[in-house]
């Protein structure tokens, strides 16, 4: 259930998520999610792709600086309320969020979180029969 995520660091310049895309698209690595988080001089490129050491190397061979974290996917229903019962379940655990980005595919949507306490966030979700997305699943969405 735990999942490999790139986070890239990029300059705030014109290209630069272009080069991204263009290096692992030419490299046959599949974007399945991302989430791009800027300030005023960098921005944070999140993404879940169809091989990430494959991935992190042709990053870190063009100089980007990039680095592997473990994240989770939850798969909800696409209705309201659902992203808020799972999150108060986890609240009422003590597992706190320190970021998520979610996309939707049809009747579900799929959250990726990044909790303060992986293993104990897998825990609990399961324990309340909230859906968990394989990292093989994700990457062939």
């Amino acid at each position: 259930m735990i999942i490999k995520q790139l986070s890239v660091f990029l300059e705030n310049k014109s290209g630069r998520l272009h080069e991204v895309s263009t290096l692992l698209g030419e490299a046959g690595i599949n974007m399945s999610a991302f989430s791009v988080a800027d300030t005023s001089e960098f921005g944070i490129l999140r993404l879940i792709v169809s091989d990430h050491e494959k991935a992190f190397r042709v990053l870190k061979e063009n100089a980007f600086s990039v680095s592997l974290t473990d994240v989770v996917c939850l798969n909800c229903p696409n209705q309201p309320g659902a992203l808020a019962k799972a999150l108060s379940i986890l609240h009422e655990n003590e597992v706190s969020i320190e970021y998520l980005y979610a996309f939707s595919v049809g009747e579900a949507a799929n959250v990726v979180l990044k909790p303060d306490n992986l293993e104990k966030c897998i825990s609990v979700l399961r324990d309340h029969s909230m859906e968990l997305v394989k990292a093989s699943d994700l990457y062939r969405i």
